[in-house]
């Protein structure tokens, strides 16, 4: 039987491997999908149009957005994950979808860890603690006292069971060692509004969906729910300022691609991504979605979903929620 030598092995791994190599060093060569969890018109919908545009000037290819709504993102999620891991298809993923998912549903099929390759961070939309402003609370710690002073009393509205104002609210209320009561609704705004009339005490709020409120003295806001202040309410502390260290419940987002893609082509993209989020009028367009840019390397991308899984679960747990 013939064998073959080392010299003539590696030739031949090389020619397997090179077309493979000139994919990566031409990318892109034709359309990009960009798969967004939810319908047109919603704030992640907005963030990858306002995205998409600016990464087709850079990359030189048309991003072609993909609606894919369901199951919290988990059916966006699993159509990427499961996608050719050419740098062709990318997600636009957020902290529900990334961090939360895994522990609110019973079963998703796809794994946040090892099924993407994290591309990078694009911002946080902060959320903000907010009281309806007939509630004798003017701080946190005046809330916190009256919530002990009162178990079981008070009650904190949200969009809806293991969504994120929920989750920050049963952090909150773990962190603080207060007994507040969940009263979820269908959505954001039927929940601010019963806060707006005073049927519900507080709610932690996107700040674009609560700035308005605040601006027109209907909702109080007492702390932001991250670990900086948000440009959009420079002058409210945040929560770890006011004494719960790191305390983070932010929404955020960011572009992930399917896992094993290569590595010069998540660096292409990231290059792309980062050139993108410096952009003046992107960072403007980004500011009056109540986005605050952060950016960063896929490293420490994938770090940092790394770190939110294990609090969330926890945090989930403790709640009793779970979605089917």
């Amino acid at each position: 039987m013939l064998r073959a030598t080392p010299s003539v092995l590696v030739a031949l791994v090389l020619l397997a491997c090179g077309p493979c190599v000139a994919r990566a060093a031409d990318y892109p060569t034709r359309p990009i999908t960009l798969v967004v969890a939810f319908t047109p018109g919603g704030a992640s919908d907005v963030l990858g149009r306002i995205l998409g545009r600016k990464l087709e000037q850079i990359l030189g290819q048309p991003l072609v957005i993909d609606n894919r709504p369901g199951a919290g993102g988990n059916v966006a999620a699993e159509a990427v994950a499961h996608a050719a891991p050419d740098g062709y298809t990318l997600f636009n993923g957020n902290n529900a979808i990334l961090a939360t998912n895994a522990a609110l549903y019973k079963k998703i099929n796809f794994d946040p860890e090892t099924d993407f390759a994290p591309i990078g961070l694009i911002g946080a939309q902060a959320n903000i603690l907010v009281v309806n402003p007939a509630l004798p609370a003017k701080s946190m710690d005046e809330l916190i006292a009256l919530a002990k002073a009162n178990p079981g009393k008070l009650n904190f509205a949200s969009s809806g069971h293991g969504l994120a104002a929920h989750l920050a609210g049963e952090l909150f209320k773990a962190e603080a060692k207060i007994d507040i009561v969940h009263v979820p609704y269908k959505g954001a705004a039927p929940a601010l509004q019963d806060v707006i009339a005073g049927h519900v005490q507080m709610m932690f709020a996107t700040a674009s969906s609560v700035l308005p409120h605040i601006r027109d003295g209907k909702v109080r806001p007492l702390a932001v729910a991250a670990l900086k202040r948000t440009a959009v309410l420079p002058d409210i502390a945040t929560i770890d300022e006011l004494g719960i260290k790191n305390f983070d419940a932010t929404t955020w987002h960011g572009l992930v691609a399917p896992a094993h893609t290569p590595k010069d082509v998540i660096a292409t993209l990231n290059r792309a991504l980062a050139a993108a989020l410096d952009d003046p009028d992107v960072k403007t367009s980004l500011a009056a979605l109540g986005v605050d840019v952060i950016g960063g390397t896929p490293e420490e991308f994938a770090a940092y979903i790394k770190s939110e899984i294990p609090k969330w679960a926890a945090i989930i747990k403790a709640s009793g929620a779970k979605l089917d």
